[in-house]
């Protein structure tokens, strides 16, 4: 089956997924928003949004119940099962027993259809206050862990960057989460968008607004040639992957 989906990137706020196969409601409200200053990634059916899921970053979903194939409370048990990512399910549904059904498999509110898109907005919000922890601190996935390469090492807990001689490199918050995000995933091409979700705190601004800026920097303090880089290579078109070997420690 042909899917579709519609990123709007026009914001820096959360990231939000929403999963709706009537195009004549998601479009609209995907663009609703993102004027609200959400980053919103919009997409047809489960299976679009389990590979959305698995390629980037998200700080909530928006999932309809009722879809062709596989419907909106089996991805919200896969969703739940795969962390902490807060859930609103949305359905034509008036019983009782599926917004049981749906509160009792994880999701974290419930709004019936038809819907006033400012309370969905408000209800958002009011999620994101709820399951938002203090410090959230780096979204990456293996948190304070530490990694060589080449002649360096990430010191998650010191969070320091330093060399085989004990010389310590400087680095910003903002450029020591970046380069945590890529040496946590060696091989794999990181966007521009999946770094800006991975560098920032849930729910703030990004430390950098020009990932290029912070790359640049980057290469010059662990690249041989920082205008031939062998460890952080651009890819023309998609973003950026980490290509040197890592070692987690």
């Amino acid at each position: 089956m042909h899917s579709s989906s519609l990123e709007i990137c026009v914001s820096t706020g959360p990231h939000l997924l929403l999963v709706e196969d009537e195009r004549s409601i998601r479009d609209p409200l995907a663009r609703l928003l993102a004027k609200e200053n959400f980053r919103v990634t919009a997409v047809e059916n489960a299976a679009a949004a389990r590979e959305k899921l698995s390629a980037g970053s998200f700080d909530l979903a928006v999932v309809d119940i009722m879809m062709p194939g596989e419907d909106g409370l089996s991805l919200t048990r896969f969703i739940r099962a795969q962390g902490g990512l807060p859930v609103i399910l949305l359905t034509a549904r008036t019983e009782d027993i599926d917004r049981i059904v749906g509160l009792e498999i994880g999701a974290d509110d419930y709004l019936g259809k038809p819907f006033n898109p400012r309370e969905l907005t408000a209800r958002i919000r009011a999620v994101l206050r709820r399951t938002d922890p203090p410090e959230t601190g780096a979204a990456t996935s293996d948190g304070m862990r530490s990694y060589r390469f080449g002649a360096f090492m990430l010191d998650g807990p010191r969070r320091q960057l330093v060399r085989d001689d004990a010389q310590s490199e400087k680095l910003t918050e903002g450029e020591f989460r970046l380069l945590e995000a890529m040496v946590s995933r060696p091989g794999r091409v990181l966007s521009r968008d999946q770094l800006l979700d991975l560098t920032r705190h849930r729910s703030g601004e990004p430390f950098d607004r020009s990932i290029d800026n912070m790359v640049r920097r980057l290469r010059k303090r662990i690249e041989t040639n920082p205008s031939l880089p062998e460890l952080i290579q651009t890819v023309y078109g998609a973003g950026y992957v980490f290509t040197g070997s890592v070692e987690r420690v």
